[in-house]
């Protein structure tokens, strides 16, 4: 043979329903190859799991070798369904593969993961139990459930199965992903953020981080009711965001910023034009009169690139009354406080740090990436002119997230700036289930910013702030 060979590529014709695959007579060792009970070797074995994963790979690319695929594509979910799960019953005869009819029906639905989705990943993205999806490895992927990491069964066939996942993903938002460029952030059609390590930086094998997008965005209510604030720290937030009180919201990877974000921001004004800059597109405002933009990576030659502070820069050009920016992380930092300097109070943003005063460090540490000639009492100054509140989220070691600080920035004295702490979250003890044992109290101090809320209309019971006032 001379090794070549031509792909065939055909339409299938339009098949008669199948609802479920005919019996079979019983092979030489009298078993059937379809059975209505389950089979004697059950499809949890590791056994038989891996020769079906064999036989998905097989047939998927059995398939798009004899099916037009992009015709397929166009058809009705349901009569696709019927055209994959005639070839897949003719296949599993042919293979000899031992299924019961719920069998064939999930088979019959990895291979539509495979050819239209992405594979093994489908039914952890539509699992909405399941926040977090962290793949290790072709072979090694965990979950968080509830803040709570637990490794799965779930596994790809061998690393070539996992890049061409990958590529699909990456793909789809016009980015690549190879030994040249092998760290992307992308993100999934249903808004998913995506963080991509091939070799040779991941050494272990491609390491993929996605961060699922919530269908229904919690709102500050919602917050309320599972325990992340108090009722009394949800009316004081959303008092200051309506009263345009500029406002940072910190916290460690995981720890909920951007679903706080996406909180607060349903208390902006719908006659207000909002400007948010992401890396990957994953906010979920719900105004009306919303412009989003995007960075952009360099291209194969290197160029092409787009960055925040690019970003930050068109969008004071773009008539914003508030802008938000979904993680500051480097230079950016100073164009964004140029413009809650110049008339755009009420702008947000997201930044790492473990406390609010780190955060407030963390500001600094990025306007001096910018690489302006600025002494550090003008970068001070800067940040207490802009920056009004500080809300501090923390993941806990039960995997709950709080809000462990509310503080006020009230200005600079010297070359300090001045924060005082409105509430906070006080941890007490540990149970014996491991869950974090704590309150919330208000320290007793007034925020000065009160006296602007007044004027906007919006009054605050001063016994929110009474420490012997329970929250």
């Amino acid at each position: 043979m001379s090794g070549r060979f031509t792909v065939r590529r055909i339409v299938v014709p339009d098949p008669p329903a199948v609802e479920a695959p005919p019996p079979v007579a019983p092979d030489a060792g009298g078993r059937s190859v379809f059975t209505e009970s389950p089979p004697v070797q059950p499809s949890g074995t590791p056994l038989l799991r891996d020769k079906l994963l064999d036989a998905k790979i097989r047939l998927h690319r059995k398939l798009i070798e004899e099916i037009n695929l992009s015709a397929l594509e166009k058809l009705p979910e349901d009569e696709m369904r019927r055209h994959v799960q005639q070839l897949v019953a003719q296949y599993v005869l042919v293979e000899r593969l031992a299924l019961n009819t719920q069998e064939l029906a999930d088979f019959v639905s990895e291979i539509l993961d495979e050819m239209t989705g992405l594979g093994p990943l489908e039914p952890l993205l539509k699992d909405p139990t399941i926040s977090d999806i962290l793949i290790n490895g072709h072979e090694c992927v965990y979950v968080e459930r509830g803040g709570i990491l637990e490794p799965l069964a779930v596994r790809f066939k061998d690393e070539q199965h996992l890049l061409r996942i990958i590529n699909k993903i990456v793909s789809a938002v016009g980015r690549r992903v190879d030994e040249s460029h092998p760290l992307c952030d992308a993100r999934l059609q249903d808004g998913s953020r995506v963080n991509v390590a091939v070799r040779p930086i991941g050494v272990d094998g491609p390491l993929v981080s996605i961060r699922k997008f919530s269908k229904k965005p919690l709102n500050l209510s919602k917050l309320v009711e599972i325990g992340a604030l108090r009722p009394p720290m949800a009316e004081v937030l959303a008092a200051a965001v309506k009263a345009r009180i500029t406002t940072i919201i910190s916290g460690g990877t995981g720890s909920g910023k951007t679903t706080m974000l996406n909180a607060l921001s349903g208390f902006i004004s719908e006659k207000e034009r909002l400007i948010t800059i992401e890396d990957a597109a994953e906010l979920q405002l719900q105004q009306p009169h919303v412009g989003r933009m995007e960075t952009r990576p360099p291209n194969v030659e290197g160029k092409g690139e787009i960055r925040q502070r690019e970003l930050v820069k068109n969008a004071l050009r773009m008539r914003p009354d508030r802008i938000i920016l979904g993680e500051c992380r480097g230079e950016e930092a100073f164009d964004m406080l140029q413009a809650m300097n110049t008339g755009h109070e009420g702008s947000m943003a997201t930044v790492h740090a473990n406390t609010p005063r780190d955060a407030i460090t963390r500001l600094e540490q990025m306007i001096g990436m910018a690489g302006l000639p600025m002494t550090v009492a003008s970068i001070r100054g800067q940040i207490a002119g802009a920056i009004q509140l500080v809300v501090q989220l923390s993941r806990q070691s039960d995997g709950k997230r709080k809000v462990t600080s509310i503080a006020e920035v009230t200005g600079l004295e010297g070359d300090i700036i001045q924060m005082q702490e409105i509430f906070k979250y006080v941890r007490t003890g540990t149970a014996a289930d491991g869950a974090v044992q704590g309150h919330f109290i208000a320290t007793g101090v007034r925020p000065r910013f009160l006296a602007h809320l007044v004027s906007q209309g919006i009054k605050i019971p001063g016994s929110y702030f009474d420490p012997s006032q329970p929250l």
